[in-house]
């Protein structure tokens, strides 16, 4: 059995992430680190804040505070936010760590070594009015390709090619907003990927054909476009530095490495983090090789989780990267890139605060709401739109009627008329195996769409699967049996309650802290199960007669009409401006 490695795009430091960010990135992968788990895998899930390059300087800035203390500050912010959603890191490191400096100074000094990086002198924009060269992002201005006047000095958001700041039409100073720029020498240490070129075509080649069509079509769009060197120092206050023993002057010069070329590295970096944090932590009291999970790890198969716009770092940057070191790393095996989910049909921003940031989701409703719509709509073919009404729409219709309403259901009914243990007598028919044969077959779609990633497809089957216990509902009508013939009506209720405990396991990846609820209904001393597999959903007995069980609060309260008119005018709705 394969170990998994799982890592989820670093989110920036910079502020609050919105949905948008969170269902791109950390949510999709936490879904799936919790089912192989819940499968019997062994999994680490690393993730870590993105703490270096302009955006942390620009946000401390902004603050008034050194850039250290904002990240240090920021850190927490982000990281209690991520426990609110309930996601299951099995280490949320940063990129500032030592660790992460030590690894990156390696990897430099390995390409290097083997010919792939070079001092090349370059003509760079400097600010007069700031005193400073300017990095990339301190630059801003109007894409060349697609005319977005907001577009970054590395990269334009809105139609994700990758820039050099002196590609851009009427720049300015992302400081001080002056137009007043022009354009010195300096020197900077350049990645050769022009030279790793082939090898990376190859590498695509033989490792993505499993790959989402998303991924695939956006690494090879740019190895189409030919792989150009690519300057990875930076004239930055914060960031790793450029080792002394390596290039004397440019370490004196006060150079450090490109946040897109140390920011992958990190997940390297937080597994050796997570490996050193064990003594302190007393996790389990075992040492940790973070080395077998990253170097010759045979065993270990990667995936990775991340929007679109960080799929090309992904698939051809770190890899070009990797290759050049000419050691044996984990290299990614599956990239499983997200398009974007919009916010009334324009881009949730971080910059532009416009959408549902994270904080402000918790903030109005349980963190399993959003997860549950953000997973069933995640953006993975196309991009998807959220809005209120859509947003109310499936929590009312999927988690309170279709769920929530059948919990209730049965176990309000059953303790009025049995008590509030499960119900004896009567035998299992015909009805009773159309149901477990009807719950199996929706076990192996669920089952079959997790191992392939497809999340909506996923949460169709667990929709399904909550659906088939409401048709059997109707179908057996208990309410009018119980007058009639109390033990076939003991049967529906039992039948009933043990879906709602297979509910409660099949439906931990989707909405943990729900499924948890649901599991603690019942009283079972030997309820062990992690999963439970479509040849055990046919019988439908893990909870037996005589249990006692408990009604639980309601476990999801339908949006109101004035819910949603309070949600319209906090957060805005239709504008798009």
């Amino acid at each position: 059995m394969a170990r998994h490695l799982v890592t989820s795009a670093l989110p920036y430091i910079n502020g609050i992430k919105h949905l948008g960010n969170m269902v791109g990135s950390m949510l999709p992968a936490d879904v799936y680190a919790r089912y192989l788990r819940q499968r019997g895998h062994e999994v680490l899930y690393i993730c870590a804040t993105d703490e270096h390059g302009t955006p942390a300087e620009l946000a401390a800035a902004k603050a008034g505070q050194p850039v250290a203390e904002f990240c240090a500050q920021a850190y927490e912010t982000q990281k209690e936010i991520y426990d609110g959603f309930g996601l299951t890191f099995d280490y949320f490191g940063r990129s500032s760590s030592p660790q992460n400096a030590e690894i990156t100074q390696h990897f430099a000094r390995r390409l290097q070594e083997n010919g792939f990086i070079e001092e090349r002198d370059v003509r760079q924009v400097y600010s007069p009015v700031d005193g400073r060269f300017l990095p990339d992002r301190y630059v801003e201005g109007t894409c060349p390709h697609c005319g977005y006047d907001k577009a970054r000095g590395d990269q334009c958001e809105n139609c994700t090619r990758v820039l050099d700041p002196t590609d851009l039409i009427n720049p300015r100073s992302a400081i001080s907003g002056s137009t007043e720029i022009e354009v010195r020498e300096t020197t900077h240490l350049f990645l050769l990927q022009s030279k790793l070129q082939g090898e990376v075509e190859a590498w695509i080649d033989e490792n993505s054909k499993e790959w989402p069509l998303l991924s695939t079509s956006i690494a090879r769009k740019w190895l189409a476009e030919g792989l150009h060197d690519r300057a990875i120092t930076r004239d930055l206050e914060w960031g790793v530095p450029v080792p002394a023993d390596t290039w004397p002057e440019l370490a004196a010069a006060g150079k450090v490495f490109y946040v897109w070329f140390d920011a992958p590295i990190e997940y390297i970096g937080a597994t050796k983090e997570w490996a050193d944090a064990a003594p302190a932590q007393g996790a389990d009291g075992e040492t940790r090789d973070w080395k077998s999970w990253w170097y010759e790890a045979v065993d270990v198969r990667y995936t990775q989780f991340m929007a679109k716009d960080n799929v090309p770092f992904h698939t051809v940057m770190f890899p070009a990267t990797q290759l050049g070191v000419r050691e044996p790393w984990t290299m990614v095996d599956y990239v499983k890139g997200f398009s974007w989910l919009t916010y009334y049909g324009g881009k949730f921003s971080t910059s532009q605060q416009r959408g549902v940031f994270t904080d402000a989701a918790l903030e109005i409703l349980p963190a399993d709401y959003w997860r549950y719509f953000l997973i069933a709509n995640a953006p993975e073919s196309d991009d998807s739109s959220f809005t209120w009404e859509h947003f109310a729409g499936t929590v009312n219709k999927d988690l309170a009627d279709t769920l929530g309403n059948f919990v209730n259901r049965v176990l309000t009914f059953s303790a009025k008329r049995f008590g509030e243990t499960v119900p004896a007598g009567g035998e299992p028919g015909e009805a009773e195996e159309k149901l477990g044969a009807e719950v199996a077959r929706l076990l192996v779609e669920l089952e079959e769409h997790m191992e392939t990633l497809q999340y909506r497809k996923a949460t169709n089957a667990l929709r399904a699967l909550w659906s088939a216990g409401n048709a059997y509902l109707v179908e057996k009508e208990p309410w009018k049996q119980v007058k009639t013939d109390q033990d076939a009506a003991a049967v529906t209720l039992r039948t009933a309650m043990n879906l709602i405990h297979l509910y409660a396991v099949v439906s931990e990846p989707f909405i943990p802290a729900s499924a948890a609820t649901l599991r603690g209904v019942f009283a079972l001393d030997a309820d062990t199960a992690t999963w439970i597999t479509p040849e055990a959903a046919t019988s439908l007995d893990a909870v037996p007669a005589g249990a006692s069980f408990s009604v639980p609060p309601v476990l999801f309260a339908k949006i109101s009409d004035e819910d949603l008119e309070g949600f319209r005018e906090r957060f805005g709705a239709g504008s798009v401006d």
